[in-house]
């Protein structure tokens, strides 16, 4: 009796085979685990780290130094650019309608929802540096074929010896050789035969990421995932400037509507007095049919400004992700194109690299390269890995509860590159090549920044300064057309002087309503060209996850269709839900 029996039976425990293998499995966990934290703690992590960029934007923007002095349009440098850009038109239609299509804009929401999979993406990344585990369980009916093998060694042949009558075993006792023989046999016989075979158990891995591969695809997935954030604030960029441009446009086109229909009744009042006079034998039958066509010239642009107000309002609608003709009855009735502030502040070009969202993806992707070129080197050491397994074996199933009948085993794996024919160090080059392409890709994202922040600059300053000449130019017309007719009822001027100055002021006071428009859509390319639009609105990927998915998928069910007023279902979006994607204010 050793040690280890009597100090169980002094503790009043029965002795069982289980606290050897109990006390051996502890052991090598413990060893497995000593041996992973030193591995850890001499882990390094191969490849470039990232650092940021320097944008290498100039001090003042080009136009700003070619600009005349005073400048027509005034813009400051002092301050940045609100990011409620939208506020400064002082128009609560333009305000709703922008609030309504962050809300319920579709493509916004297949950003938002892109964000879920790259978030996802950095999640299941981030899992292959946890330890794995998996259930095992199975049933086999096998034949071991034990039999042959023991043949294979001479084993029968040796047991049918046992039974010899000068077998050593006789010495023993009469007949002990044939009955060893004989047990031999059937033991033989025993081990032929077909087994049912259970298996229920564990298996456990962990890769300890020695060198950083692990790590380096989380970075490269987390920098995807900002990468995909930004992409999202550079889609609401541009919807709210897509939504300001397009309201202006509708506005412009309500107010060309509206001095075409005053000028058709001034025409109309023209051709009237010429046919009176005509009647008394002041004018002739050419001045009335060259008032008559006047009239038909003016009123022949109308349905082009029907159009084109019926386009914008179902550009607004889609915009809000709703069907045409959602937006009539509110937005029908004639409104005044957004007026300009006074002052725009811009900003300085440095500050671009914060504000544009394009600018923060191509950095985003940057990162994402850089750690991608350290994920490819990974691949060139060693991989080293904890593995193990337990779980109980046995030829019935109700011993599979027994713990004679479990196993376990516990130990590193390494893993070591020898010949790949050279593709890891292919895979290395091509990381290094993107991420080369990465830096130039930044690069030329910052100067397309810089380029149309300065073309909308130079924009915005002519077309201001464009706006003001026409708006003399409208005002002289008006003049002249006032002293040529009422020279004209005077017998002081001819009919010809009337139709010329009433066409030029016609004309001119279309131009000049289309340049308001212009420097009103100007202004809007200028803040979206200075990035401004994204803050306060901003998404936390970490709060998006199921919630987004499954609120998309009810919207695919088709939960919630619109209606038009008249209570008919339509083949549109549906309608927007609380806490949706794309919703956050």
């Amino acid at each position: 009796m050793n040690v280890e029996d009597i100090s169980i039976r002094r503790a009043g425990h029965p002795r069982t085979d289980a606290a050897p293998a109990l006390a051996g499995l502890a052991r090598a966990v413990r060893l497995a685990g000593l041996i992973g934290a030193a591995l850890l703690c001499a882990a390094c992590t191969v490849g470039p780290d990232f650092k940021s960029p320097d944008a290498g934007t100039p001090a003042d923007y080009a136009d700003r130094q070619r600009a005349p002095q005073p400048p027509v349009a005034s813009v400051t440098q002092n301050t940045d650019p609100d990011p409620q850009w939208w506020h400064g038109f002082n128009d609560p239609v333009l305000d709703s309608l922008i609030d309504r299509a962050i809300a319920g804009n579709l493509t916004l929401r297949q950003a938002v929802l892109r964000i879920v999979a790259a978030r996802q993406q950095a999640r299941a990344a981030g899992a292959r540096g946890l330890p794995q585990i998996n259930g095992t369980g199975s049933y086999t009916y096998q034949k071991l074929g034990a039999k042959g093998i023991l043949e294979s060694r001479g084993i029968p042949g040796k047991i049918d010896r046992l039974g010899d009558a000068d077998s050593p075993l006789n010495d023993i006792a009469p007949d002990a050789g044939a009955q060893a023989s004989s047990a031999g046999k059937q033991f033989l016989d025993e081990v032929d035969k077909p087994v049912n075979l259970y298996m229920l158990g564990v298996d456990a891995s962990w890769e300890l990421d020695l060198f950083g591969r692990v790590r380096r695809g989380v970075e490269a997935a987390n920098a995807q995932t900002e990468s995909a954030l930004e992409d999202r604030n550079d889609a609401l960029v541009s919807l709210e400037a897509e939504v300001a441009r397009t309201y202006a446009t509708l506005r412009g086109a309500q107010l060309l509507d509206s001095i075409a229909r005053e000028e058709v009744r001034v025409s109309q009042d023209t051709l009237d007095l010429t046919r009176s006079r005509q009647q008394s034998g002041l004018a002739s039958q050419t001045d009335v049919e060259r008032a008559d066509a006047q009239l038909g010239a003016v009123a022949a642009q109308l349905p082009q400004f029907e159009q084109q107000a019926a386009q914008a309002l179902n550009a607004l609608a889609l915009l809000l992700g709703q069907p045409p003709g959602t937006l009539d009855a509110e937005l029908s009735s004639a409104g005044g194109v957004p007026p300009v502030p006074p002052v725009v502040p811009v900003g300085l070009p440095a500050s671009l690299a914060r504000r544009r969202p394009d600018i923060r993806r191509a950095e985003a992707d940057l990162h994402a390269a850089t750690a991608q070129v350290g994920e490819s080197i990974a691949e060139l050491f060693p991989d080293l890995s904890l593995t193990g397994q337990f779980g109980f074996r046995a030829t019935q199933a109700s011993y599979l509860t027994r713990w004679a009948s479990h196993f376990y085993s516990v130990g590193p794996q390494v893993s070591l590159p020898i010949f790949q024919g050279g593709a890891l160090r292919a895979q290395v080059a091509i990381a290094k090549a993107d991420q080369a392409a990465s830096v130039l890709n930044y690069r030329q994202t910052v100067l397309s920044a810089l380029r149309d922040v300065d073309d909308a600059l130079v924009r915005y300053r002519t077309d201001q300064a464009r706006q003001a000449t026409l708006q003399r130019v409208t005002d002289a017309n008006a003049r002249a057309f006032d002293l040529a007719r009422n020279g004209w009822r005077n017998g002081l001027n001819s009919f010809i002087d009337v139709l010329d100055t009433e066409r030029q002021l016609s004309d001119s006071r279309v131009q000049l309503a289309q340049q308001q428009v212009q420097v009103t859509t100007d202004l809007v390319a200028l803040y979206k060209s200075l990035g401004g639009g994204w803050q306060g609105h901003e998404i936390d990927p970490a709060r998006l996850g199921d919630a987004a998915v499954q609120t998309e998928a009810a919207l695919l069910a088709g939960e919630g269709a619109p209606k038009r007023e008249d209570g008919k279902d339509v083949t549109a979006p549906p309608r927007v839900i609380e806490g949706a994607p794309g919703s956050v204010r």
